[in-house]
């Protein structure tokens, strides 16, 4: 058979699909290299404590007593009493109980988010595109701070509270987490806005634009997605903290969900059981908050790896 009575003959339905189907796996295959399967293998393992705490959350006191959570499948033990427990209003979490404590936490998130971030935003704006005096020592002072432990701050900072009566209220706690986070964010945002062209700035200066109008019109909205993953993180880190919650409240009725679950060590002993279901609930925002938005967090720490 000739080239041209070969080419001219009709190709079957099934014979397209399955060259589509080689094609498809064999372009899969170029794309796929080692780096991949090593960062399959290490997203993987992070995985595995997780998925851990998650099984413990349902199995009962007896199973998790007398097996692993890997066990699972095999030895059962399953029940949803744990949850039940957790979120019961009597003999769940102890004092101030759940509905209260995640209430406090997200009394205390929300501001210690979106203070700092929005004061760290202003100033790094200073820092970059305000010509004042000293503005390289104000940026290394405040970035120093980052190689300061937190620990070390505690004593100190908790007898200044002391002082101003700050200790025991959510907002002398809330004044934590902004000066804590502070230094990190102004590290974050210094390094994104100097990448911002300059020209974008001094044409909009010719154009009669205010400083105001510079910082609203220009520069925030070509850096919201470095913003948005400073917000995420600074959100994540204090729904998770346990420590500066101990130390600056005090009060069991204004107490987060972390310190809570942490009591639960304290009231049941080996309840583990119960402290897994406590902390994957505890752990259903901030997941919800970072898958959420991680089109943000992707483009905020990728927006300088390329410059066009």
């Amino acid at each position: 058979m000739t080239e041209q009575a070969r080419i001219s003959q009709p190709v079957s339905a099934k014979a397209a699909v399955d060259r589509g189907r080689r094609r498809g796996f064999a372009s899969l295959t170029r794309r796929i290299n080692p780096v991949h399967i090593v960062l399959a293998l290490i997203a993987l393992l992070w995985l595995i404590p997780t998925l851990g705490l998650l099984v413990t959350s349902f199995r009962t006191r007896a199973a998790s007593s007398q097996s692993g959570w890997w066990t699972a499948p095999v030895t059962g033990g399953w029940t949803l009493e744990n949850y039940e427990t957790i979120l019961g209003s009597e003999g769940g979490l102890p004092p101030p109980g759940f509905s209260r404590s995640f209430i406090n936490t997200v009394i205390i998130s929300i501001p210690s988010t979106l203070i700092p971030t929005a004061i760290a935003t202003i100033a790094a704006f200073g820092i970059v595109w305000l010509g004042f005096w000293g503005r390289s020592l104000v940026y290394l002072g405040i970035v120093a701070l980052l190689v300061i432990p937190l620990q070390i701050t505690w004593t100190p900072v908790l007898q200044l509270f002391n002082i101003l009566n700050l200790t025991g209220e959510y907002y002398g706690l809330i004044l934590a987490h902004t000066g804590y986070g502070l230094p990190f964010a102004m590290f974050l945002l210094v390094g994104a806005f100097v990448l911002i062209p300059k020209e974008l700035v001094e044409a909009a200066r010719i154009d009669g634009a205010s400083n105001w109008q510079v910082f609203t019109r220009v520069v925030l909205p070509l850096s919201t997605p470095v913003i948005a993953t400073l917000a995420i993180f600074q959100f994540v880190w204090v729904w998770n903290d346990l420590m500066n919650a101990l130390i600056f409240l005090q009060d069991v009725d204004k107490f987060p969900l972390t310190v809570a679950i942490r009591n639960l060590l304290g009231q049941y002993g080996n309840e583990w059981h119960l402290l897994a279901a406590g902390a994957f609930v505890s752990m259903l925002v901030p997941l919800f908050v970072f898958f959420g938005l991680q089109r943000y967090v992707v483009r905020g720490l990728t927006s300088g790896a390329v410059k066009g």
